[in-house]
């Protein structure tokens, strides 16, 4: 009898034990689950997802998939014979087409001239616009409105402007007495390119100037006035306290601009089609070309994977370079 009992104590004793907050947190989840209210909430609140979730697969997850595939395959848009697989040849293809590379260095190009300058003169703009003085709401304004104008219409307009005898060699023959007739700046390969990316730069900088101002205006005037008491000039404060104060708005700009640069398309299309000798086509531009107006759909989507690897480089690069030191 007594080895009996000593048995079932020892038995009792090696049992795992439960804490009695873990015992109540489980009971709390179990009369969640059971509680017909919660259960109500949940579904509703699956039901309210279920749109956007429909849409996310059907426009971004479904066509990345077919993307993917069709990379690898001859797909044309049209074409009486059935897609076969062709492996690596598309990229093969694209690595050795002259175009292809044009494009890549010219989205290069582009993103390493507009980045910096559009950043910078929209982080000028915002400082400007940030003075209490008279009036500076109609500059805010001003400075906006080339950002909620359709990116078609002003493509359109300041392809009138670049023509030949347009607004900017009119003016540039009024300011130099006739001494410079201009030039055609959007038929001359060496001009194309650059008049794209001042187009783009004024077009998008109110963009940016309010997303700086958003920044600026978050910065404690405490600081200021503590900066000011200690002797320090405008640009000490500007570099001891606005610009430390800036630094997750300059990441989030610098990755917007930085997007938007790589995926130039709708310029390229409205006011130079690629051309002249390819000087302005870019990858996303090529991409189209070659999947929707040549009906190379395989080698189209082959160019999208490409530039899709691309951005992820330049992303995650941006982030290492953009991240805190204390990560």
């Amino acid at each position: 009898m007594l080895q009996t009992t000593t048995h079932s104590a020892v038995a009792v004793s090696a049992a795992p034990t439960v804490p009695p907050s873990e015992k109540t947190g489980r009971t709390a989840r179990a009369r969640r689950r059971s509680n017909p209210a919660v259960r109500r909430e949940r579904r509703a609140g699956l039901a309210m997802a279920a749109p956007a979730a429909l849409l996310l697969i059907l426009f971004l997850i479904i066509p990345v998939l077919l993307a993917f595939g069709l990379s690898f395959s001859n797909a044309r848009l049209i074409s009486p014979n059935p897609p076969r697989l062709v492996g690596i040849d598309n990229f093969l293809r694209a690595f050795s087409d002259p175009v292809f590379l044009r494009s890549t260095l010219n989205t290069f190009v582009f993103a390493a001239v507009v980045v910096p300058v559009q950043a910078g003169l929209g982080l000028l703009l915002a400082v400007l616009v940030n003075q209490k003085i008279r009036g500076v709401t109609a500059f805010r304004v001003i400075f906006f409105i080339p950002v909620v104008t359709s990116i078609v219409v002003v493509s359109i307009l300041w392809k009138f402007m670049y023509q030949p005898d347009g607004l900017i060699n009119s003016f540039i023959d009024s300011i130099t007495f006739g001494a410079w007739q201009g030039t055609a700046w959007l038929n001359d390969p060496n001009t194309a390119l650059g008049a794209i990316i001042v187009l783009s730069i004024w077009q998008a900088v109110g963009f940016h100037m309010l997303i700086w101002l958003s920044g600026l205006q978050t910065i404690p005037e405490e600081l200021y006035e503590a900066a000011r008491m200690d002797g320090a000039s405008s640009w000490q404060q500007f570099a001891n306290v606005t610009w430390p104060g800036l630094r997750s708005t300059m990441v989030f700009v610098l990755v917007t601009i930085t997007i938007a640069a790589l995926g130039l398309f709708v310029q390229i299309d409205v006011m130079t089609q690629g051309g002249p000798v390819n000087s302005t086509s870019t990858l996303v531009y090529q991409a189209v070309r070659k999947g929707y107006r040549e009906q190379e759909i395989g080698y189209g989507a082959a160019i999208s994977l490409i530039f899709f690897v691309l951005v992820l480089i330049v992303s995650v690069v941006q982030r290492y370079l953009t991240r805190d030191k204390e990560d």
